[in-house]
């Protein structure tokens, strides 16, 4: 008769010091964030991908640690490490666009005050 709670492989536990690393490295990566945001080392249009650089960083520290992916196949791994790569990208890319035409909205502001009220 077989039992019922034969393990077949699934489970990965993680040391308590590898969680411990990997929460005070998102610590760190957040008070870098916090400090950057603040300061004038950066040129300004160039902090917002330095911050979602960090936050594809934390990202990938989440997934891979937190979720267990980095027990996954590689494949998997890799993939999804990726997708969260090219998310940053094209939010960067999509955010920096906004400075074409942010005169534009401006303008529109003083022209229509009531317009903008809400």
């Amino acid at each position: 008769m077989s039992d019922s709670h034969d393990h077949h492989g699934f489970a990965h536990v993680m040391s308590p010091a590898v969680l411990l690393a990997v929460f005070a490295a998102l610590i760190v990566f957040t008070v870098i964030t916090v400090l950057i945001a603040g300061s004038s080392l950066i040129p300004p249009g160039f902090d917002i991908y330095v911050a979602l650089t960090i936050a594809t960083i934390k990202a990938a520290l989440v997934v891979l640690f937190f979720m267990h992916m980095i027990h996954d196949k590689g494949l998997n791994a890799i993939m999804f490490v990726f997708s969260l790569v090219f998310v940053a990208l094209f939010l960067g890319a999509a955010i920096s666009d906004t400075e074409q035409y942010q005169h534009l909205i401006k303008d529109f502001g003083q022209a229509n005050p009531d317009s903008m009220a809400k």
